[in-house]
């Protein structure tokens, strides 16, 4: 006599279709399509937490750029500059400053350009 899955197997299903229940069509009422779009979903959720980081870093370099190139400064200077300077703030502060708080965002570009004169 065979042992057949029962519970098990119909727990897994259900958790499976919990989880896709905002899906489209069969995607969210057939196990197999249910299982697919879920996989499907969970792969693009790890790719798209690498890629936030990125687009992050991006926003960050566009927003410096743009605060000192305002002080007649481009970004790739301005970076160097810092780091002749022994500053050690990273892009996410930077960005920050450049758009929340002018006036400490001219003085930090102002000790860059000292360390590069």
């Amino acid at each position: 006599m065979r042992v057949k899955g029962g519970t098990v197997t119909r727990r897994r299903h259900n958790k499976i279709l919990n989880m896709t229940k905002g899906q489209w069509g069969s995607r969210s009422k057939l196990f197999r399509r249910a299982n697919e779009a879920m996989m499907k979903s969970y792969w693009y959720a790890y790719r798209d937490r690498r890629n936030r980081r990125r687009e992050f870093r991006r926003l960050w370099i566009a927003r410096i750029n743009a605060g000192t190139r305002q002080h007649g400064l481009s970004y790739s200077r301005f970076i160097y500059g810092l780091k002749l300077a022994n500053v050690s703030l990273d892009r996410k502060v930077l960005a920050d400053l450049a758009v929340r708080d002018e006036a400490t965002f001219a003085q930090v570009v102002k000790i860059a350009q000292q360390a590069l004169a």
